[in-house]
């Protein structure tokens, strides 16, 4: 099973996690009711394939986590990630910071909304997924990304059209190069799409 391959010593965790996606994840709202027998190969393992393009090590802010979507999945994948949850509904931040004590994680719970943080947290990688469009998503993202980091967003089919549209706007953000990258190709049925901009290394934080 692909999971074992991806999550390895933490494959115990991840499952404890995915329990509480099937529970009190689809209770509280946060997962459908018909997701049920796709939440590992649609959501976990889909999040999971970012971890590739992450450094070792790497400071990391979800934004929008939802269910914890991808940031807690890359937080129980990589375990040497530091990584912050960015939510501004309570009962989602209230959903996740239960399962963080629950798995007994050493993950961040924020609740606010991204543009809140602006001028008060930095990382070397913000990610996201099923949040908003990229233009919003970046002016959104990038003022949290540090000098020379990275925004990874996961994105449909549509990726390539969104980020042609978007290019004006990330570059005024200080964003220098952009691609479109398929991740987990090595193992997945359906890779994941990402959006990866790196924000100039000149660019001081805002």
């Amino acid at each position: 099973m692909a999971a074992g391959q991806v999550f390895g010593a933490t494959l115990d965790l991840a499952r404890a996690y995915v329990h509480h996606l099937a529970t009190t994840g689809v209770s509280h709202g946060l997962i459908g009711p018909r997701e049920h027998e796709r939440l590992w190969s649609r959501h976990v393992l889909n999040c999971a394939a970012v971890a590739e393009l992450v450094p070792t090590g790497a400071t990391v802010i979800d934004i929008g986590s939802g269910a914890g979507l991808p940031g807690l999945v890359l937080a129980i994948a990589r375990p040497d990630l530091r990584v912050t949850l960015v939510e501004p509904l309570e009962r989602r931040s209230t959903w996740l910071g239960d399962v963080v004590a629950a798995l007994q994680m050493d993950v961040c719970v924020i609740r606010a909304r991204a543009e809140d943080l602006r001028g008060r947290e930095h990382a070397e990688v913000v990610t996201s997924r099923a949040v908003a469009p990229l233009d919003r998503l970046a002016r959104w993202s990038m003022p949290l990304v540090s000098p020379g980091g990275q925004m990874l967003a996961i994105k449909g089919a549509g990726a390539e059209k969104e980020l042609a549209a978007a290019a004006g706007s990330i570059r005024r953000l200080g964003g220098t190069s952009t691609e479109v990258v398929r991740c987990g190709m090595a193992w997945a049925d359906d890779p994941t799409t990402v959006v990866r901009v790196i924000r100039d290394r000149r660019t001081p934080p805002t």
